[in-house]
């Protein structure tokens, strides 16, 4: 079944990291120590926050972003494409004396990549700054989240969506060993198997384990969890307890840097328009595929015909 388009367009809220990505195409990624030929050297828009954004613009939201750019070049750049993609910007900041954030991405003709972030200016989006855009909380249906800005400023957006019943997804990446309790206090949270083993403790090995994962996240505090699984799809388990396995779409992975933001688009998007946890992960799994059969973050955004096509299979 295909998700149909609504009349009034879910208005989604962005509060996150906006990063020039730098990537770096080779046959493999280099071991330890070990220097590599690369093939090609790309700049690219990224950063999870900004990735989000234009994921949810091109499945039909009405997006708004809030986040810090520097006073670069880059900073310039990426404004004008999030301006294009028709994103609500008057909640990006400028940050004087500081670069705009930025990724170095590694990625083998596998699909398979390795980041290293360079905070820059989403190390400097306060609590202050996010209050001060609390009039975007008020009108927005759904709150996506990640962690390449400070912890106390995803928590301060969390707050203000509650007040505000806002439906709150937390993709918790890049991953952390410790993270604060209330962190997780969030309608959706959604990380991929690498996160999720590093906030349980549980090696995630097979859908079993993942299920026991999901489990213990809820317990942690999220409502509801997905867990996404790469070639294997997804695991979640809604406010009740249920749980479920979404199959895989089948494609061939050229680049997977943001296929979990696609991912957390897809659900938040999907979410806000009534559809169950299921119906929304399955959605998002067919989103985060296209994502990853694409070579860049933002420019591998599915619209919501492409996904409408995988999962009827045109």
């Amino acid at each position: 079944m295909t998700a149909s388009i609504p009349q009034t367009p879910p208005r989604v809220l962005v509060v996150g990291s906006i990063n020039m990505d730098l990537v770096v195409r080779s046959e493999r990624l280099p071991a330890s120590g070990e220097t590599l030929i690369g093939r090609s050297l790309s700049e690219i828009p990224g950063g999870k926050g900004a990735n989000q954004a234009v994921g949810a613009a091109r499945l039909g939201a009405d997006v708004s972003l809030i986040g810090r750019l520097g006073d670069d070049g880059f900073g310039n750049a990426l404004r004008t494409t999030l301006d294009v993609e028709g994103i609500r910007l008057e909640g990006v900041l400028h940050t004087s004396d500081c670069c705009s954030g930025v990724a170095m991405i590694g990625v083998e003709d596998s699909g398979q990549n390795c980041i290293t972030v360079v905070q820059g200016a989403n190390g400097r989006l306060t609590p202050d700054d996010v209050q001060t855009q609390a009039k975007e909380f008020a009108r927005a249906d759904v709150l996506l989240l990640q962690l390449e800005i400070p912890i106390e400023t995803v928590l301060t957006a969390i707050k203000l969506a509650r007040t505000n019943d806002v439906l709150t997804i937390l993709d918790p990446a890049p991953a952390m060993l410790n993270c604060q309790p209330e962190m997780l206090h969030v309608d959706v949270v959604c990380p991929n198997e690498t996160e999720a083993t590093l906030l349980t403790g549980i090696d995630i090995t097979t859908t079993e384990s993942a299920h026991w994962a999901a489990e213990k996240l809820q317990q942690m505090g999220a409502r509801r969890v997905t867990i996404t699984l790469g070639d294997r799809g997804a695991v979640f388990r809604d406010a009740s307890g249920s749980s479920g396995h979404v199959e895989p779409f089948s494609v061939t992975a050229i680049d997977t840097t943001a296929a979990g933001d696609a991912f957390a688009a897809a659900i938040g998007l999907r979410l806000s328009e009534g559809a169950s946890l299921q119906e929304a992960a399955r959605f998002a799994c067919a989103a985060g595929a296209i994502a990853a059969s694409r070579k860049g973050a933002q420019p591998g955004m599915p619209s919501r015909a492409d996904v409408n096509g995988l999962m009827t299979g045109l």
